[in-house]
């Protein structure tokens, strides 16, 4: 078993933006599970009272390296994750801990399987990039479809929201993220052709019959990484891009004593394989808020004496993917899946 990996445990999980949207429920939820937190963002004023804070910008790799220091697990949430993801990953390996992100960003999770694989196995950690609502729930749904041989013709990944409050990082990331979009076809990652397919989808209540459109996000990158899919392809209900697309469109407000908001989703992935189809549906609230009980769960599983594996892993291949989703069932996801 790596070394860094085996002795993790006893260590903090430093939160790197933790004082931003999605950071403060990571935060909350690490409290929750009685968990050493360390808030570490760009500046100390904007960060959580209550748990240890520290500084460090992101472009200052010795304040970086200084922040994350003595902590096992190190949970990135500062986007645009193509500008800090590079960064707070090379920290983490430096300092001998492991790493997750919540990015929804292609191209940034692409960057750090590429780069990372190798220095995170020579250093004995794991690196989990786009372990969130966007990335990770999709991968872990479609592993716990396909099996372990991670064989399918086609693998559909539908999401309805029935409002997008976008929060300013997830502006700041739609400006910033500029790559054309992937999508797999033929077992190769491709750039997926314009226009944007049209369609439309029933989902259940509240979401019922909805236009959609085809908007990949960095689920097909953490799939394509450890299954092997003829075809992946994502669509989003069409409403919610029209929210995002709307600069009057408010950030999320909180409606309960959590923080979430009242936004509902659905994400349905749909197997085939032959003539045979086989549905996985998870419903909840927020999606900001659900990407919280994910990455705190992961992180609690890669300090388990036992998870024993080093190097750049998608989500769905670094958990047990039925296990993992009913340890998040049903206090923060209601999970369904039809064999």
């Amino acid at each position: 078993m790596p070394r860094s990996l085996a002795s993790s445990s006893a260590r903090p999980v430093a939160v790197y933006g933790a004082g931003g949207h999605t950071g403060r429920f990571v935060v909350d939820e690490l409290r929750r599970r009685g968990l050493a937190v360390v808030a570490v963002g760009r500046d100390a004023r904007t960060l959580p009272a209550g748990v240890p804070g520290r500084a460090a910008a992101i472009d200052d790799d010795w304040a970086l390296r200084e922040a994350l220091a003595g902590c096992g697990v190190v949970i990135n949430c500062a986007g645009p994750f193509l500008d800090t993801a590079e960064a707070v990953v090379q920290a983490t390996i430096d300092v001998g801990a492991s790493y997750l992100d919540v990015t929804a960003e292609q191209a940034s999770a692409m960057a750090v399987f590429e780069r990372f694989d190798a220095p995170a196995r020579d250093a004995g950690v794991a690196v989990i990039p786009a372990a969130g609502f966007y990335g990770g729930l999709a991968d872990v749904l479609a592993t716990a479809l396909v099996g372990p041989d991670g064989v399918a013709d086609e693998l559909t990944v539908a999401v309805a929201l029935d409002r997008w409050w976008p929060t300013e990082g997830t502006r700041r990331t739609g400006a910033r993220n500029t790559v054309p979009r992937l999508v797999v076809v033929d077992h190769r990652l491709v750039t997926m052709p314009l226009p944007a397919a049209a369609s439309r989808w029933r989902f259940g209540p509240p979401h019922g019959e909805q236009a959609m459109v085809e908007l990949p996000f960095s689920e097909v990158i953490t799939i394509a990484r450890h299954l092997r899919p003829r075809s992946v392809r994502a669509h989003l209900t069409q409403a919610a891009l029209d929210d995002i697309s709307d600069d009057a469109t408010p950030p999320p407000a909180a409606t309960d004593a959590t923080g979430r908001s009242a936004q509902r989703f659905e994400m349905v992935v749909q197997a085939r394989r032959g003539d045979t189809l086989r549905t996985a549906v998870a419903r909840g609230q927020d999606i900001y808020a659900v990407s919280a009980p994910m990455v705190v769960e992961t992180a609690v599983r890669l300090t388990r004496p036992d998870f024993g594996r080093a190097g750049a892993l998608a989500l769905g291949e670094a958990v047990d993917a039925r296990d993992f989703l009913a340890a998040l069932s049903p206090h923060a996801l209601d999970v369904a899946i039809c064999d």
